[in-house]
This record gives C-alpha cells, sequence and structure tokens, in this order.
C-alpha cells in the first residue's frame, strides 16, 4: 500500500514528492531553500546535477510506502528510467517552509 503524496503529513515534503512526481523541475526547485544540499547513498552531491541525471531526465517517481519522524523520513520505492525500481529511504532537514537538506540511499 503506498501513501500518495497529497497525503503526505509534512508540507514541506508533500511539496517536493509531488513536484517530483509531476515532472515539475520549477515547483521542486521552489520546494528547496536556495541553498538545499543532499546526499546519495552517503556521499554528498551536487544538487541540480544529481536532479537532472537522477529525476527529470529519467523520469524519476517516489511511490511511498511509509513514513516517521512527523513525516520527515520517508521509505518509499523509487523508479526512473536508468535503475528500474528499487527500495529507498530518504531523509528531509526542513527550514523556513522548504526542504533544507535531504538524504536518500537504498532501503
Amino acid at each position: 500500500m503506498t501513501i500518495s503524496a497529497g497525503r503526505l503529513s509534512h508540507p514541506a515534503v508533500r511539496a517536493l514528492v509531488t513536484a517530483l512526481n509531476n515532472h515539475d523541475e520549477q515547483a521542486f526547485f521552489d520546494a528547496l531553500t536556495a541553498d538545499a544540499t543532499m546526499s546519495d547513498d552517503g556521499a554528498d552531491r551536487d544538487l541540480r546535477e544529481w536532479c537532472d541525471r537522477e529525476v527529470f531526465a529519467t523520469r524519476g517517481h517516489l511511490d511511498v510506502r511509509s513514513e516517521s519522524d512527523h513525516g520527515l523520513s520517508l521509505v518509499a520505492d523509487y523508479r526512473n528510467d536508468t535503475w528500474g525500481e528499487m527500495r529507498t529511504r530518504w531523509r528531509f532537514t526542513v527550514a523556513d517552509g522548504k526542504v533544507s537538506r535531504f538524504e536518500t540511499g537504498q532501503a
């Protein structure tokens, strides 16, 4: 069973996941702080480069399986045209109503 993006409990996370699933690059970056950072499997990455490669150019999509920590932690099935589908974990840090950092990796 999945949790639709529109039902995620944290508004900043909900905005980011909704934009990702809608392939709305403008809304995705609008949901982030100007100085947002991210990591993938424990390694910091260039956020824009990673998002271009792993999300927007490859039609990335999150099917959220569970959320915890007041909606700031997710377990989701992530898929894109490059890697197929895999179980992933996501951890979000929020500042001023926007995501300032996210960490993802295989669950």
